[in-house]
């Protein structure tokens, strides 16, 4: 079935022009079934007519479960190694997950791209473990990588039925993704087409999944407090973020739609990314004006003003608590340019302009560089990074990837 716009006729309230909002808002009760988003699919080079076809499986609607038993190594799926050639990894280097095939790229942040390593159809979130491992999230299962060697250490198969394996926005298969701070546990949201999304749980020493939970529809990011006490799931079609605990498993649903859920799926005024603050708080950017900020213990949600006017989809923290967010341009009713946000802990905020549509950023280990990846996973996605100078707020575009989106910074 064709994507659709939002209806004309769906409307943010007006802004407010007040220096704080105060909007408090409280978790809702569990949302029923919807369908898929609003947002036009990009193309991909991976996808084929098969992208619109739909699964002919859908995760288990109990709550949390074990998995059925792995067999051990067997549930690696082998890919080829890399390059070939001896490795030169630094520390500093990206990795960045190409969308638009089926790579991850190691990009140099002065040279650019260096090698590249095949992981699996439509890479989309990467997390990085202490050890040098990285883990992806594809729409054939979570590839591992030696960063190190530059060599596949093959792929971790979902256990959530998704369909048939495509690229695209809307495709199957894992999105957002992240590691506990142990780094023995690693958890993946799993989109499953048409239904309510999934967080699979991997042990990371037997690569194999170990446990499911029902989560949101569209699950863009995966986050984990700091205590590694809870996981949050931010599920983008159904306005909401799921807190799991790490223990028990347990759910709970968290509404964040600071603009409320009038127009349902065909709204644009949807969560897409949030981080966690020191405090435990999630903030949630939303159109380069609100920024909710949840508090997962209480479940009540704060509105914050922002002044980018702009869609936004990436965030990230940097070491001093200043807050990164991505500004992909106008649509809907966001008019501003596309822009990263560079908001200090106190509130203030200055933007940095960017050249057309970008997705997620990262950002360096001493906190005075971000890169923000070019490949958006709507329409208008470009092949490089824009690595910028937050002390200077200057840009500098490079030229690597296939679409990229989510990145990491090697140690």
């Amino acid at each position: 079935m064709p994507r659709t716009r939002p209806s004309p006729a769906v409307r943010k309230p007006a802004r407010r022009t007040s220096s704080h909002v105060a909007v408090t808002l409280l978790a809702a009760a569990l949302l029923g079934a919807c369908a898929t988003g609003p947002e036009a699919p990009g193309d991909s080079t991976r996808t084929t007519g098969a992208a619109r076809d739909r699964p002919t499986a859908t995760p288990d609607p109990r709550l949390p479960h074990p998995a059925p038993s792995g067999t051990g190594t067997d549930a690696v799926t082998p890919e080829p190694s890399g390059t070939g050639k001896e490795p030169v990894t630094s520390a500093g280097d990206l990795l960045v997950a190409d969308f638009g095939g089926d790579t991850v790229t190691f990009l140099d942040p002065v040279d650019g791209p260096t090698g590249s390593v095949r992981v699996g159809t439509a890479p989309y979130g990467i997390a990085l473990g202490d050890d040098g491992r990285a883990w992806v999230a594809t729409a054939e299962g979570v590839a591992v990588v030696d960063t190190r060697t530059r060599r596949s250490l093959g792929r971790v198969p979902y256990r959530t039925g998704t369909g048939p394996v495509t690229g695209g926005e809307y495709r199957g298969g894992g999105m957002g993704i992240a590691l506990a701070p142990d780094g023995e546990r690693l958890y993946v949201g799993v989109n499953v087409p048409d239904g309510p999304g999934v967080l699979e749980v991997v042990d990371t020493a037997k690569r194999e999944v170990t446990a499911t939970v029902p989560v949101g529809r569209r699950p863009f990011d995966v986050d984990v407090a700091r205590d590694g006490a809870e996981v949050y799931v931010t599920n983008h079609d159904s306005f909401d973020v799921t807190a799991v605990r790490a223990d028990t498993l347990a759910p709970r649903r968290f509404e964040v739609a600071p603009y409320g859920t009038e127009g349902g799926l065909g709204s644009w005024l949807k969560p897409h990314y949030a981080v966690v603050r020191a405090d435990g708080r999630l903030l949630l950017p939303f159109e380069g004006e609100r920024l909710a900020v949840l508090d997962p213990r209480t479940g009540r949600v704060t509105v914050e003003p922002m002044t980018a006017d702009t869609h936004q989809h990436g965030a990230a923290l940097t070491p001093d608590g200043t807050l990164l967010v991505v500004g992909t341009g106008p649509v809907g009713d966001a008019t501003g340019p596309p822009s990263l946000t560079v908001r200090a802990p106190d509130g203030t905020e200055r933007t940095v302009p960017l050249q057309g549509p970008h997705e997620d950023v990262a950002v360096s280990r001493d906190g005075r560089t971000a890169y923000v990846t070019g490949g958006f996973t709507r329409a208008g996605s470009w092949d490089g990074i824009t690595v910028v100078d937050l002390d200077r707020g200057t840009t500098r575009r490079l030229p690597g990837g296939d679409r990229p989106l989510g990145a990491v910074v090697l140690p």
